[in-house]
């Protein structure tokens, strides 16, 4: 069975990156629109968190790194 908290830190991480995901596809259209250059500098900073390094031993670095690519291919 699923430990439920690991699967709400799952869940909480899959939804930045979702959110973070978003922003990158807006801002390839519209880079100066605010409200994503906001997301994508709120989403970094909590990949790069405390809160983040609880959660999941994940390289937020690696992280940033491949949704960018993703975004970019």
């Amino acid at each position: 069975m699923n430990d439920p908290y690991e699967s709400l830190a799952n869940a909480i991480i899959l939804q930045a990156a979702k959110d973070y995901r978003n922003a990158l596809k807006r801002l390839k259209k519209h880079p100066n629109r605010e409200i994503d250059l906001y997301m994508k500098q709120e989403v970094e900073q909590f990949f790069r968190s405390d809160w983040y390094s609880c959660l999941t031993t994940v390289d937020p670095e690696i992280l940033i790194r491949k949704l960018n690519e993703e975004v970019i291919s």
